[in-house]
């Protein structure tokens, strides 16, 4: 009976020492809510070739080098160089030297990075009844020949290219110093950053469907 009820105080001491997950453990934060919208568009295609097409030529347009781009798996990646001089940091490195006669490394050069990612939105009923009620009212046909005489097949619309996508983008920055050494990297948040390239790419995929 003693060893039960020792063994019974034990248990009760280690739940009461094991941490509670937090109800809004799960949850994301709601910056990280408005980061995802402001990065996320909806597009009325299931086109991955054309639309990584058109993705490329805008990232391109924006001086990125385009370093990887996979058609299947809608993705498409690149990234630029630029110069991350700042006069100001500069003048106080130069400034610590003079007091210390250490060389100071300052910031000399960032690599803004950018990622794309496109996926199929199953299509609403609406979406697909409203395909089918669009579709030809004569199906058309492929002329298949034998031996003996020739038979007409009809060739079904395609429902299942009907449908949406998102297209998720992400922009991220690392600066190096003069060492070579990164001393910064960060997400880029700025709105109007996403929402220019989106507008470009919006044309560029009305473009490339039209074949302009």
């Amino acid at each position: 009976m003693r060893n039960i009820f020792i063994c019974c105080l034990a248990l009760s001491l280690l739940m009461g020492c094991v941490q509670k997950i937090p109800k809004d453990a799960l949850n994301l934060p709601q910056e990280s809510l408005a980061n995802r919208q402001m990065q996320t568009r909806v597009f009325e295609t299931t086109n991955n070739k054309a639309m990584l097409s058109a993705a490329s030529n805008v990232m391109q347009d924006l001086g990125f080098t385009l370093e990887e781009a996979e058609y299947s798996l809608g993705v498409i990646t690149g990234s630029k160089r630029r110069d991350a001089t700042s006069g100001g940091q500069v003048a106080g490195a130069i400034f610590l030297a003079i007091l210390t006669g250490v060389a100071q490394h300052v910031d000399k050069e960032q690599v803004i990075r950018v990622s794309m990612i496109m996926r199929s939105l199953e299509p609403s009923p609406a979406e697909t009844s409203q395909a089918v009620k669009n579709a030809p009212s004569e199906p058309v046909t492929k002329t298949k020949a034998n031996s003996k005489n020739t038979l007409k097949e009809a060739t079904p619309p395609k429902v299942e290219e009907v449908g949406r996508s998102t297209v998720r983008v992400t922009f991220q920055r690392v600066i190096f110093n003069t060492a070579g050494h990164a001393t910064l990297a960060e997400q880029i948040n700025d709105p109007e950053v996403y929402r220019a390239f989106f507008d470009k790419l919006s044309q560029a995929v009305f473009l490339e469907a039209h074949q302009i």
